[in-house]
């Protein structure tokens, strides 16, 4: 079984936000490391938005010492004038394979609505290139979007939660699950289920979650879920990431499980590893 982490973040010299770890450099190095001794195969990097379209390079870089490995959701500024170009060309640069933003920044809020951004949605749709969004909060907003554009693949983070409405802990965590069950209905949206040691403030394996996410997969299937772990933030080793999923969730058997941990994710993003 291929184990593929579905979001993982590099940075060098620089601060991440405060709820990743304080530490100025996240490298390659680091997330090989830690990968070898979890048993992570593989990993899609998001290079953080918040620290400009430099990290993409750094991803770049990444990918084409361990193409196998790395592949890359990027991001650019989005009111760029060359912006269409940029999406047409996007694949021309190793490893990437698709988008990833957050829309966290205040002047980005009102992004999900006013059509400033409803140009992208085409884009990537007329070039097949798939989406990550920190929805939470936004679910309404999101299921327009994947209705409008049916032929437009979007996956949502961190089991819906972030974005506008937060983070949070245990029951309060996913209570306005609901919102993003809904979306289910849309064949184009999927479901990264990182994070999910920090949604609850019990010890491993956080069992007090589990039913949520047996809630996501139940209504998405496992195709279009996809384990992942935002690394750099867990209160766990990233073993326990894995075991979470791996040993600890008697209803994620067989081929359920082979998709959800690392084999949906690849076919999400359309990425061909030899393994």
């Amino acid at each position: 079984m291929q184990i593929v982490d579905s979001q993982i973040h590099l940075w060098e010299n620089a601060r991440m936000a405060q709820h990743h770890r304080q530490i100025p450099t996240y490298a390659l190095a680091d997330a090989l490391q830690e990968m070898a001794e979890a048993g992570v195969d593989a990993a899609v990097i998001h290079p953080p938005s918040t620290l400009g379209e430099a990290v993409n390079v750094q991803a770049v870089d990444a990918v084409r010492q361990h193409p196998n490995t790395f592949c890359i959701l990027g991001h650019f500024d989005l009111q760029s004038p060359d912006g269409p170009t940029i999406v047409k060309n996007w694949r021309q640069r190793p490893g990437m394979v698709g988008f990833r933003f957050t829309f966290n920044q205040p002047h980005q809020e009102s992004w999900w609505t006013d059509g400033t951004v409803n140009w992208f949605w085409a884009a990537c749709e007329e070039a097949g290139l798939p989406i990550g969004l920190l929805a939470g909060g936004h679910m309404a907003e999101l299921g327009a979007i994947a209705a409008r554009h049916p032929g437009l693949k979007l996956h949502i983070d961190h089991c819906g939660r972030g974005g506008a409405g937060g983070f949070g802990t245990d029951d309060a965590a996913f209570a306005n699950l609901g919102d993003m069950l809904a979306l289910a209905q849309y064949p184009n949206v999927a479901v990264k289920l990182s994070g999910a040691p920090s949604y609850s403030s019990q010890p491993y394996p956080y069992r007090n979650i589990h039913h949520y996410l047996q809630q996501i997969v139940d209504a998405f299937g496992p195709k279009r879920c996809f384990w992942g772990t935002d690394i750099t933030r867990m209160p766990c080793s990233y073993r326990q990431c894995v075991t979470m999923f791996t040993e600890e969730l008697p209803w994620l058997q067989g081929r359920d499980q082979e998709l959800v941990m690392g084999e949906a994710i690849c076919n999400w993003l359309g990425w061909q590893r030899s393994h």
